[in-house]
């Protein structure tokens, strides 16, 4: 039945897992013969249905997340410097990513990572609307009109409405997989949903 289904892929622009995740799921996916739909989402919408709050500002766990961060990024061999700025908003560039999308997936993806890497290894704050911006006209994506969309309330109401659905589908982490209607958290668990794909399920 979910031969061909593909992954979907939740994430927080804010999320050091979901920047790790992001770095390899699309490969992992193509070598199951899957592929992956992405999804932009909000940490801050599914903290007040969880009542969780952003790992540093939980005690000891919060200076065992930041060690852990800079370890994970190590064990995947991925570059990584902790923001000076953690956790920060990151509607801006959710946004972004769901009209880039729209228009153009493999751009959009393309700017996933780079607006993850600019935060996560170059410590470019992406709460800032301007910072986006430049990326995304890094990218290719055309400025103005980006601009122009971000003013607007149509894709306000439209990442809204995704994050709405994402909660509505046990979505409450990033980064989030669901395979064959199957839920994984995070990117501790990418060998998981690997052995999912390759065996057809456990």
């Amino acid at each position: 039945m979910y031969a061909h289904a593909p992954i979907d892929f939740y994430f927080d622009f804010s999320s050091p897992y979901g920047y790790f995740a992001a770095e390899k799921i699309d490969a992992l996916a193509e070598a199951h013969g899957r592929s992956v739909v992405w999804h932009p989402i909000l940490l801050g919408v599914a903290f007040k249905h969880t009542g969780l709050q952003p790992l540093p500002a939980v005690p000891l766990k919060g200076a065992y997340s930041l060690h852990d961060m800079a370890r994970t990024a190590r064990y995947m061999e991925l570059p990584y410097h902790q923001p000076s700025l953690f956790p920060i908003p990151t509607q801006h560039a959710a946004r972004s990513f769901l009209w880039i999308n729209d228009h153009n997936p493999a751009r959009a993806r393309e700017f996933a990572l780079a607006a993850y890497r600019a935060y996560f290894v170059h410590d470019r704050n992406l709460s800032d609307q301007a910072v986006v911006l430049d990326i995304a006209a890094e990218v290719g994506v055309d400025k103005a009109a980006l601009a122009a969309v971000l003013a607007g309330p149509e894709i306000r109401n439209r990442l809204a409405a995704e994050v709405d659905l994402a909660l509505a589908r046990g979505v409450f982490g990033s980064p989030y997989f669901i395979v064959d209607g199957e839920g994984f958290w995070g990117s501790d668990r990418l060998p998981q949903l690997e052995r999912w794909l390759a065996t057809g399920g456990f």
